[in-house]
């Protein structure tokens, strides 16, 4: 399987305008990462160099054993699958079933394969009955899958999800939690840039916390979100799991549900 590696990357634009600066980072097989930030610290620009959208200035990023200078954006994309925050800007058939199946049959797999793939990304993300039907005419949450579904069928190793949450119900998020348990047994790496903290701690291990341009937590979700140098640095609010016990003055750690009813019950019982 395919690890990604970032080494000193800096990217700035032909103006002269900085958007990332010396990121060092490794990804490893079936991992899954949350980048969490405010807009503008760099996020965005980090995952398109990861998939070749964008070449780094300084530095280099290598996809297995890939430098992604070396290769154009369509070659790095059979290893690095990227969704796009807006579903809009990624669909271009008449019908879903035409949209999941164009990627895997662009990189030439074998018929077969082809509809391997597609029956299997459309039922992982739970749009199989709407094979037929033109992408415009579903929810904007129903499109955010198949533009999934479009990218996980053509087998990539490493996922990247921008902002998978978003017009998502309780149903759409367990559809995603299922996916990406999916994923990680394939061990197929996760990248997932979202402003859902409870997303975060529900679903991933590792936190990359990105500010100004710069990496400034790289940890699981208990040590970034009771860091208060990192939540004031990168100017985020915690889960509001998190902020409830706080109030409480409860030890830090607290991220769940369940283990907040279990310390209110606990100082209750004393």
């Amino acid at each position: 399987m395919t690890e990604l590696h970032l080494t000193n990357v800096s990217f700035s634009y032909p103006d002269g305008t900085k958007a990332l600066e010396n990121l060092t980072l490794s990804v490893t097989s079936g991992e899954r990462v949350a980048i969490v930030g405010q807009n503008g610290a760099g996020k965005t620009t980090a995952v398109k160099l990861m998939n070749g959208l964008l070449k780094p200035t300084e530095g280099s990023v290598l996809v297995g054993d890939w430098d992604t200078k070396n290769h154009t954006t369509a070659q790095v994309s059979r290893k690095v699958g990227y969704v796009f925050q807006n579903p809009d800007d990624q669909i271009f058939h008449n019908d879903v079933e035409s949209e999941v199946r164009f990627g895997p049959k662009n990189m030439g797999f074998e018929p077969e394969r082809v509809n391997e793939l597609t029956d299997w990304a459309m039922k992982l993300c739970g749009i199989s009955e709407f094979a037929e039907e033109n992408p415009y005419n579903l929810p904007y949450s129903v499109r955010k899958f198949v533009t999934i579904a479009s990218v996980l069928a053509m087998d990539s190793d490493i996922i990247i999800l921008d902002e998978p949450t978003a017009g998502q119900d309780k149903i759409g998020l367990q559809v995603l939690g299922n996916l990406l348990q999916v994923l990680e047994e394939k061990q197929k790496s996760v990248i997932t840039i979202t402003h859902d903290m409870e997303f975060v701690t529900d679903y991933f291990t590792r936190i990359i916390v990105m500010a100004n341009r710069q990496l400034v937590a790289d940890d699981n979700a208990q040590k970034v979100f009771y860091n208060t140098e990192v939540l004031e640095k990168s100017m985020l609010k915690p889960p509001a799991v998190a902020q409830m016990a706080k109030l409480l003055d409860f030890s830090p750690g607290i991220l769940s549900k369940q283990q907040l009813i279990e310390a209110i019950l606990a100082q209750h019982s004393l």
